[in-house]
C-alpha cells in the first residue's frame, strides 16, 4: 500500500532517512532532526512531500518516497525531483520501490508535469539495473554540482546588496 505521509510518519521517516544514509555511505551526512522535517513537510510553506510504503499485513512502514517540483527554463513547465527513494532491506524484491515510483509518476501525470528527475549513486549497481528495466534515460554527459560549507560561505560575502531585498521562501 502507498499512501501519503502524516504527521506521525516524521520519527519513521527520519530513522529511514538514517537507513538510506547508511546504506550510501554517507550516514554521518544525515543530520536532520524530526522538528526540520516536521517543518520541511508539514509546516506553513512545505518544501517538500512524502509518500510510504506501507506492508499491508504488519502495517509497517517499508519505504518512503521524498520529493518536490521543479522548473525546467527549456520546457516552460514544472517537474518533479525525486530526492530519496527508499526500501527497507527486509522489504526489497516485494513489489514496493517500484510501486512508490508509479506513485510518483501518477503525481506527476496529474500534475502536468513534462519530467520526473532523480540522481542515483553511480556505484548503486542494483539500482541502476532496476531504473533501466523500467525504462529510465541515464543522463551520463551531465554532473551534479554542489556548494557547501566553507565554499558556500565565501562565495555569498560575495554577494551585491541586491539579495538583501529578495523575497524570504
Amino acid at each position: 500500500m502507498i499512501r501519503a505521509a502524516t504527521t506521525s510518519d516524521v520519527p519513521e521517516i527520519r530513522a529511514m532517512i538514517r537507513e538510506l544514509a547508511a546504506y550510501e555511505r554517507a550516514a554521518e551526512q544525515a543530520r536532520a532532526t524530526e522538528e526540520q522535517l516536521h517543518e520541511a513537510l508539514f509546516g506553513e510553506h512545505p518544501a517538500a512531500s512524502v509518500l510510504i510504503a506501507q506492508d499491508e499485513d504488519t502495517g509497517e512502514a517499508v519505504g518512503y518516497a521524498l520529493w518536490f517540483p521543479r522548473f525546467s527554463t527549456w520546457t516552460g513547465t514544472r517537474g518533479m525531483h525525486l530526492e530519496d527513494l527508499y526500501v527497507r532491506p527486509h522489504a526489497r524484491g516485494a513489489g514496493h520501490g517500484r510501486a512508490l515510483l508509479a506513485a510518483l509518476a501518477a503525481i506527476c501525470r496529474s500534475k502536468g508535469y513534462e519530467r520526473f528527475e532523480w540522481w542515483v549513486l553511480a556505484w548503486n549497481e542494483p539500482t541502476i539495473a532496476f531504473y533501466k528495466s523500467l525504462g529510465v534515460e541515464l543522463l551520463d554527459e551531465w554532473t551534479v554540482c554542489r556548494l557547501s560549507g566553507e565554499p558556500l560561505e565565501h562565495l555569498a560575502a560575495e554577494a551585491p546588496a541586491v539579495v538583501d531585498r529578495l523575497p524570504a521562501s
